[in-house]
């Protein structure tokens, strides 16, 4: 049985290896753009923050920047998942072509990529001195 179902286990092994590597690959880009995205912003944080925005704010702000992203990724490409699984399911018999549960915890793990992502660029803006950051400019 073992020798049997070899195939299908480097298969999976190999699948499970491209997923995983795709989604550090994801979360390092993510965490990128958004430490970009920081740095560009760094004088709006600071007058954010000389006008009395908390660091609570500020990491909100660079949160809900992250998870705009994400979502817009999943909008994108749940259709894109969702024709590619009804395409593979017509062509390799016993496969499900749409796993509702899959999609929906793909999703949530992005989310949660997203968040760990976007933890430290967030944290160095609520760290910004407004006058330190101001005098630069």
């Amino acid at each position: 049985m073992e020798e049997h179902f070899s195939e299908q286990r480097l298969a999976a092994v190999l699948s499970s290896a491209f997923g995983t590597l795709a989604l550090v690959l994801a979360g390092i880009g993510l965490a990128g753009t958004m430490a970009y995205t920081v740095a560009q912003r760094t004088r709006e944080i600071s007058v954010r923050m000389a006008l009395g925005a908390t660091r609570r704010n500020v990491v909100g702000l660079v949160a809900r920047k992250a998870l705009a992203l994400v979502l817009a990724g999943a909008a994108l490409g749940l259709p894109a998942a969702l024709g590619i699984g009804r395409l593979i399911s017509a062509q390799v018999p016993g496969v499900a072509g749409v796993d509702a549960v899959a999609l929906a915890s793909a999703i949530a793990l992005m989310v949660a990529v997203a968040l760990a992502a976007a933890f430290l660029p967030a944290r160095r803006a609520s760290r910004v001195q407004p006058m330190e950051a101001l005098r630069y400019e």
